[in-house]
């Protein structure tokens, strides 16, 4: 894998081109002060003083480690005990991303160069990406640990890597839409300028719909790949992952490298560079409830929270509740 492959997968890279076919975004580009604090991770777990007051999240997320210090500094005299750390503000940057909400409907889902914060969405409300503020971006991307590699480690696996990670960081926010199934996302695997392989993306679930709709499905992404990628897309070898709406069009979502870092989900690397799949794109789904697969964990690690009267994480952990029992209702009716 060339460094430039790599380079071509950054959605502020691919986006220009491929607009029309793909989800609204608009982007920011990241100051260097604001990638410091998300890779810091020496003191207490702070979010950004908010200049917005309807912005209910607290400032500091309590860390089962900090119980010790506690015991220890009651030992100290107050001579002694170090000064509260102070949370950090970004003014400029929350007014500018707080009107790009506003304008892409008032709720984004937020993803940095290459890779979203999926494995922090436990610590949302809502349980997914949906965020309607600056520290609710803030929280997902903080929490997240899989954004370590674009910030550190995105070109680790280069064969050329003359230089660690990008010199210039962005923050995509993409349009939320509350409609979308996630059995209707797929990956697609294109191996030498040919699409070889064709993936249901949420493979944490079986969904028998898939299996009426299989065929159309990879039909349509097949014209899709065709007709809007691979004249467009200059690797070689790469993924892209689609939404199919109840419509049959398609939508692009991403891309991503040829490399043991993307996820080959119903596929492995092996079989993908072995040359056994040469011939039509070989589409996979989850066939049964037998062939569901392990996913990320979404439970929320319950010692990492302050959940004290006043700490602002007890009333953010009711709406949670609150949130819970309104999709349940909601798949019941």
């Amino acid at each position: 894998m060339k460094e430039e492959e790599v380079n071509r997968c950054q959605i502020q890279e691919w986006y220009p081109k491929f607009k029309s076919s793909s989800v609204q975004t608009l982007f920011h580009e990241l100051p260097e002060s604001f990638i410091k604090y998300l890779l810091d991770d020496s003191g207490p777990f702070l979010l950004p003083l908010s200049i917005s007051n309807d912005d209910a999240l607290p400032n500091r997320i309590h860390k089962p480690e900090e119980e010790e210090d506690y015991s220890i500094s009651e030992q100290q005299s107050d001579n002694e005990s170090e000064p509260t750390p102070q949370p950090p503000s970004f003014p400029e940057l929350e007014i500018q991303i707080s009107e790009s909400i506003e304008s892409l409907g008032g709720a984004i889902f937020p993803k940095l160069n290459w890779s979203s914060p999926k494995d922090s969405a436990w610590i949302s409300p809502n349980g997914s990406l949906k965020c309607t503020s600056f520290s609710e971006i803030v929280l997902l991307l903080k929490s997240s640990d899989s954004l370590v590699h674009d910030l550190c480690h995105a070109y680790d696996s280069c064969s050329d890597c003359s230089i660690t990670r990008p010199t210039r960081f962005f923050l995509a926010l993409r349009k939320w839409y509350p409609d979308l199934h996630p059995e209707r996302e797929f990956r697609c695997f294109v191996h030498n300028h040919k699409l070889i392989a064709i993936s249901q993306r949420e493979v944490t679930g079986f969904y028998p719909i898939l299996t009426d709709k299989k065929d159309a499905m990879g039909m349509v992404i097949q014209e899709f790949y065709e007709d809007k990628v691979s004249e467009k897309f200059e690797s070689e070898s790469y993924t892209f992952d689609v939404y199919v709406r109840k419509d049959m069009a398609v939508k692009l979502l991403d891309f991503n490298p040829w490399s043991a870092s993307t996820l080959p989900l119903m596929f492995t690397w092996e079989e993908l560079e072995s040359g056994e799949l040469s011939k039509d794109p070989e589409f996979r789904i989850v066939e049964s409830q037998m062939g569901v697969r392990p996913g990320l964990k979404t439970a929320v690690p319950y010692d990492y929270l302050d959940t004290s009267e006043g700490s602002g994480w007890d009333q953010f952990l009711k709406n949670a509740d609150e949130e819970l029992r309104r999709q349940t209702r909601s798949a019941g009716a």
